[in-house]
Formats: structure tokens, C-alpha cells, sequence
């Protein structure tokens, strides 16, 4: 399994980063986890225009879902004709905010994309096993884990603290988890971890490395957030950076 970081800005894009993106490969199969405001750019850095085999929207906040509607221009209006549709796992309510936000007068997107709603459970994606579920987040937002031959790939999406993150890290091998808040600021409730916060979580799932993403670069602190994240967490931390790749 392969993890190539496409955007990691949180909340809006950053001066070197486009929104969250996550490239997950397996067996030529790619899954496209997020797919926030101004990483089509960087799919086409990175891996190419077409690499996408299907996506999985964790919800609906533009930086995690806003190119899933630019992609609509990608696969319908391509000069050699339009490409098949392609499965988007999301939240209840995709199909419409991604057809309002391309074009309210062109209507529906079913002719590029095949939806999927996601509830809690576990179900496949190509050679993946997908577990999802609901983390703590003012809309309706999903942590993932995913499995592939032995090896495990958790992703927080946008959370403050919750036990449903930590049983979706569970073990896992990898541990990508949004970092967004400093440690110490009387930030708002139920709705992103600090550094320490995700050093904890990650402790409590017993994870083999924590990838630090979704920071903040206009009220943040990188190194503020490492050494917060490090104090929490002894096993190996990083902070990921638009086109990282890692093998899992």
C-alpha cells in the first residue's frame, strides 16, 4: 500500500499546499480520499489526471470535497469524449452540493460519477477493506481505516477528540491525523485536535508512526505542533508535505 499526500492545508489552501488529498495505491487500484479545494493540480503533479479509480469523500466541507466538482469538467468534457462514471463513497448530500457547486443550470452529475452513501461499517473498495465511522465534527464526518494484505492505513479526517478515532487507529501501521489547533489556546470545541491531542490519540491506538496533516499554516506552528504531538507520542512522527510518499 502506498500513501502519496496530494494537498495536507487545513481548512483552506496554504502558500505551498492545496487542501486535503490522499493518493492510496494497491495492486494498480488508486482510491482518492479527499479531494479539497486545489489539489486537481496537484493530482496531475503527482500522479496524473486520470489516475483515480474511485474517491472517498470523508465530508463536505470545501477543503476536503470542492475538486471533486472541478473534476466534473476533467471526465465529462474530456475532446475524446466522456470518460465512465467512477464510485464516490460520501456522505449523505453529495450528489447535490457537488451538482449545485459546478453548475446549478447543468444539473445532476450521474453521468460522471456513481454515489455511495457512507453509514459506519466496513465494506470494500477495490483491493481495500474500508472501515468508516463517524467522528466528532460539526457535520456529518468519517474517520477511515483502511486494510490491504496485513497492513493497516488510519485517517482521522477532521475531528476533535472522540473514542471512534481510536478504534479506527487501532494498531494501525500508519496513522495520518489532522493536527489543525495549537496546544495551550482555548480553541473551539468539537472540532479539530491540537498536536498533543493527536499524540494522545495516537498513543491510545498503539499506531506504528503518526503523519501530522490539516495544519493551519496562518494561525499555526509546525514546530510548536511536532514538539506538542512528540511529547505525547514516543514512536515516530512527521509532518507531511504535498507529494510525500510513503510505503506501507
Amino acid at each position: 500500500m502506498r500513501l502519496t499526500v496530494l494537498g495536507c492545508a487545513g481548512s483552506f489552501p496554504g502558500p505551498e499546499s492545496a487542501c486535503s488529498a490522499y493518493l492510496v495505491e494497491e495492486d494498480d487500484f488508486r482510491l482518492l480520499i479527499d479531494f479539497g479545494s486545489g489539489s486537481l493540480t496537484a493530482l496531475q503533479r503527482y500522479a496524473g489526471l486520470h489516475a483515480v479509480d474511485a474517491i472517498l469523500l470523508t465530508h463536505l466541507h470545501c477543503d476536503h470535497m470542492l475538486d471533486a466538482c472541478t473534476y466534473v469538467v476533467v471526465r465529462r468534457y474530456d475532446p475524446a469524449g466522456p470518460l465512465p462514471p467512477i464510485p464516490v463513497y460520501a456522505p449523505a448530500g453529495a450528489p447535490d452540493r457537488i451538482a449545485a457547486a459546478y453548475s446549478q443550470e447543468e444539473g445532476p452529475v450521474d453521468d460522471v460519477y456513481t454515489f455511495y452513501g457512507l453509514q459506519p461499517g466496513t465494506f470494500p473498495i477495490g483491493p481495500f477493506t474500508v472501515t468508516v465511522d463517524r467522528v466528532n465534527h460539526p457535520v456529518e464526518t468519517y474517520g477511515v481505516r483502511l486494510e490491504s494484505k496485513g497492513r493497516v492505513l488510519a485517517y482521522s479526517s477532521d475531528t476533535a477528540p472522540c473514542e471512534p478515532l481510536v478504534r479506527l487507529a487501532l494498531g494501525a501501521d500508519l496513522f495520518l491525523c489532522e493536527a489543525s489547533y495549537l496546544d495551550g489556546m482555548d480553541n473551539p470545541p468539537d472540532l479539530h485536535l491540537t498536536g498533543g491531542e493527536a499524540g494522545e490519540a495516537a498513543t491510545k491506538a498503539g499506531v506504528g508512526q503518526l503523519l501530522l496533516t490539516h495544519l493551519v499554516p496562518a494561525w499555526g506552528s509546525e514546530a510548536d505542533t511536532f514538539e506538542a504531538a512528540s511529547a505525547a507520542f514516543s514512536g515516530p512522527v512527521e509532518i507531511v508535505r504535498p507529494g510525500s510518499r510513503y510505503d506501507i
